[in-house]
């Protein structure tokens, strides 16, 4: 049984407002300490706003929020001690080096591992003697990753935290984040690259409009959408009636053969592989649905709302 001290984030019926936009909308959600919570939603739907509530940057107008068993607002200077964030967008002091800017922004992580700071700066392979006016964008990133990643903190926030890497560092960020889980430290991960949170992530919370629309492990989620099959077999099977399975298409081919395409739903998936086998089975995949198709799923007759937020 989960208890709140197990929580490092709890939030329950967040709303902030913005003018005339409601940015949030009863949102909740709550990430387990020690896991990686893939946090999803396109633009606009509140994941930049909650992530400013969680660090006191902005003011909740409603619900409850809770930041390492703190108050994110009236306790901000304290909580911000044992949280460190990596924004999508680095703004760096121009006139520093890159390793002046780590030391900085590191400190206010709270305490630095120095053997794993130059073990970081040289797997993201940044020059930390370059001034920061003459980075570029995934360089910027770089020492913000180093920074955060760097140090001891029990949470690590990042807000789209590869925005200008190449695939080669956007591996070595999997890979250390990875160790730092392995560590015990907890991620609340908020990223576009369904890719790279599918790999990541323990659990998933997907919202919409300012509002949570499912939350849970890839396993779970998946108990609730079909899995694609393709197969190939020597006559056609009796599929079109068959409770759990849809979309079946079947192809003669060359060979005398019938292609089967369908879906199926996990609790039919058994039934499906003995009709296919009944009717000579040769070949048979069956892929589940991936992070896209559950978060595509989720957006399914829904109008997105855009508020740059």
């Amino acid at each position: 049984m989960t208890t709140s001290s197990d929580r490092l984030v709890e939030i329950s019926g967040l709303r902030k407002t913005f003018g005339p936009v409601a940015a949030l909308d009863g949102l909740d959600l709550a990430v387990e300490r020690g896991e990686v919570h893939g946090f999803l939603g396109p633009n606009g739907a509140g994941k930049s706003t909650t992530i400013r509530v969680l660090l006191g940057l902005v003011r909740a107008d409603g619900g409850t929020a809770r930041l390492l068993g703190g108050d994110p607002w009236a306790d901000a200077v304290e909580l911000h001690s044992r949280v460190a964030y990596v924004p999508g967008d680095v703004t760096l002091w121009p006139g520093l080096s890159g390793g002046q800017c780590i030391d900085i922004l590191a400190r206010a992580h709270g305490r630095v591992d120095e053997s794993r700071r130059a073990d970081l700066v040289e797997r993201f392979d940044l020059d930390p003697t370059r001034r920061a006016r003459d980075y570029s964008k995934g360089n910027r990133q770089k020492v913000s990753l180093v920074a955060a990643l760097a140090t001891d903190a029990e949470l690590l926030v990042l807000d789209e935290p590869t925005s200008g890497l190449d695939p080669l560092m956007e591996e070595v960020f999997q890979q250390v984040v990875r160790e730092r889980r392995e560590q015990g430290t907890t991620v609340l991960l908020s990223s576009h690259i369904l890719g790279e949170v599918e790999a990541l992530a323990d659990r998933v919370s997907i919202i919409r409009a300012g509002r949570t629309v499912t939350t849970g492990t890839l396993t779970d989620l998946r108990r609730h959408t079909r899995s694609a099959v393709r197969a190939v077999t020597d006559r056609a099977p009796a599929l079109h009636d068959m409770p759990g399975v849809g979309d079946v298409e079947t192809v003669a081919d060359e060979q005398g053969r019938t292609e089967v395409v369908a879906s199926v739903e996990p609790d039919a998936v058994g039934r499906l592989v003995g009709a296919l086998h009944d009717a000579g089975i040769h070949t048979l995949t069956v892929t589940p649905p991936s992070l896209d198709d559950l978060f595509l799923r989720a957006y399914a007759g829904h109008d997105e709302r855009v508020d740059a937020r």
